[in-house]
């Protein structure tokens, strides 16, 4: 079982700031010979790597970059949610500057702030102390994972001096080259899970794996193969080499997977970030956000399991007050996905309240309250991802087995892990092993199938920055842009995020250089560098 140590990490660490302050001018001497008494001699990592774990979850500030990037944009530009509130702009192709610079973030808040400074941190403070080598790795395995999201949301990015104002007097960082970034990624990947050793240190500031090395290990491969096949449009060769390193190494099955198990001591610090979003803290989300009809049909049309664990009707029966209803509907015959673009301007064509699908907002689906529980969990990667990039490994290369034996095993942990939610949502093997084998593998249409599932799995992971990544790396599922007045991209699905505005005059002469190389223009409709036309 997982254990959330994030609190008692916390709270030890504050109680020992507050005994210090309150002793600062008493037994002086005292103090400076005290065996727990934190410095730059004694403190230990492992409450940082803590830290930095749970801020990978989201925003402490009341999910401020989840609900802005992953749901607001990421979500509804791939079709797995909907909605209609005014300012859900991602299935509108709309721009709004604060929303996507949500996850770069600000004075306070968003990854550079809340990932990259406690992650950069782990790494330098136990750079060649082997009394910290296992934690060193998987800090530099992290942090790989933390800027890997980063990048292929913006591309180049500040990297090789971010977070280092403290250790190099980086105040101003330049941005590196997506492609030199990719390039360290890698090699940090396949460096780290290497160097991990079974017999060394205990890591026990571990919310994922608890110090287990072999997970670490595993996730690591799992990483490699997730970054390698990120290349194949742009880089072939280089994707195919590291892929090809990965094999025999990912993860084994559902067991190790990496999720963080929040809980509700710690208030909204502690708690799932898409919860609070989607589970009544937010507008109106409970009410007017919706699995989309993309989602819904695609799980319909194979008579998907899934569908029975995942989607519910009924759920918020008003708009106010925010109670969930108890009776909410889960047969599958009954699940309704919403239409993505559109809206409640009362215009024909745009107003879901005129579409043929509407009779009510309670009767389109939402996510099953289990997903979303303020206890819940937030999922990483997993070894249903790793098999379905290992069938596409196969299929492409020749490498990594049989394709269809990877997409058989990809399929089953994509429907018996959501068991990993809640009991409630538990589908057995038996289940999963019949559905796939009434679903085999096809060549001739292979890629599609695989990347088809990788994004309904990455929907149902709640993980939609993964899931808007991929479907630019593959084109599949062939998503049908929506057309709505007033976007901003001539009605094509957005590509990457635009920079914050705000860094023109944090670090002007390295966002204009930055901004002007970005291929087809600093916009919703740019590229990153993997993201070859």
């Amino acid at each position: 079982m997982k254990k959330n140590i994030f609190i008692k990490y916390t709270a030890l660490s504050l109680l020992i700031c507050m005994l210090a302050t309150l002793s600062c001018t008493k037994d002086f001497q005292e103090i400076n010979t005290d065996p727990v008494a934190y410095g730059p001699s004694s403190f230990d990592p492992n409450y940082t790597l803590t830290t930095a774990q749970m801020n990978y979850t989201g925003s402490t500030d009341f999910a401020y970059d989840t609900w802005r990037a992953n749901l607001i944009y990421s979500a509804t530009m791939m079709q797995g949610l909907s909605s209609v509130i005014s300012y859900w702009a991602g299935d509108k192709y709309r721009l709004d500057e604060n929303y996507t610079a949500a996850y770069w973030g600000n004075n306070a808040v968003g990854a550079y702030i809340e990932q990259v400074r406690f992650i950069v941190d782990v790494v330098e403070f136990t750079k060649g102390k082997s009394k910290y080598n296992n934690l060193h790795q998987v800090a530099r395995l992290w942090k790989a994972l933390v800027f890997a999201r980063i990048t292929d949301l913006y591309g180049d990015v500040p990297y090789t001096e971010a977070g280092k104002g403290y250790y190099s007097g980086f105040l101003t960082p330049k941005y590196d080259k997506q492609q030199a970034i990719y390039a360290d990624l890698l090699k940090e990947v396949e460096e780290a899970a290497n160097a991990l050793d079974g017999a060394g240190d205990k890591i026990t500031g571990d919310i994922i794996y608890n110090g287990n090395v072999d997970k670490w290990k595993r996730f690591g491969s799992t990483l490699l193969l997730r970054l390698a096949m990120r290349l194949v449009k742009i880089d072939e060769n280089t994707a195919k080499t590291y892929a090809q390193k990965a094999v025999g190494k990912t993860m084994i099955n559902n067991d190790d997977n990496a999720f963080v198990a929040h809980d509700i001591s710690g208030g909204r610090v502690t708690q799932n970030r898409n919860s609070q979003v989607l589970n009544g803290d937010g507008g109106s989300e409970h009410y007017h956000v919706k699995w989309s009809k993309t989602f819904i049909d695609m799980l319909k049309s194979t008579n998907d399991p899934r569908l029975g664990k995942v989607a519910v009707t009924q759920l918020f029966l008003t708009e106010s007050p925010k109670t969930q209803n108890a009776a909410f509907v889960t047969t599958p015959a009954s699940q309704k996905g919403m239409p993505n673009g559109k809206d409640l301007s009362g215009i024909a064509g745009r107003d879901i309240r005129q579409d043929p699908s509407y009779t009510a907002f309670p009767d389109y689906s939402s996510p099953h309250p289990a997903m979303i529980k303020k206890n819940g969990v937030t999922f990483i990667l997993t070894c249903a991802e790793s098999e379905f990039l290992l069938a596409e490994a196969a299929q492409r290369w020749g490498i990594a087995g049989s394709a269809a034996s990877h997409y058989s095993e990809g399929l089953k942990k994509a429907i018996t892990f959501l068991g990993q939610y809640d009991a409630d949502l538990a589908i057995t093997e038996g289940t999963a092993e019949a559905y796939a084998n009434s679903n085999p593998y096809n060549a001739a249409n292979g890629l599609q199938m695989i990347n088809n599932q990788y994004w309904l799995h990455t929907c149902t992971m709640l993980d939609f920055y993964e899931t808007w990544s991929n479907w630019r790396r593959t084109g599949f599922p062939n998503l049908i842009p929506v057309v709505y007045p007033g976007n901003a991209t001539n009605g094509t699905i957005p590509r990457r995020f635009p920079y914050p505005a705000d860094e023109a005059a944090k670090n002007g002469a390295n966002y204009r250089e930055a901004s002007a190389a970005v291929p087809g223009g600093d916009n919703l409709s740019g590229r990153v560098w993997w993201d070859k036309p």
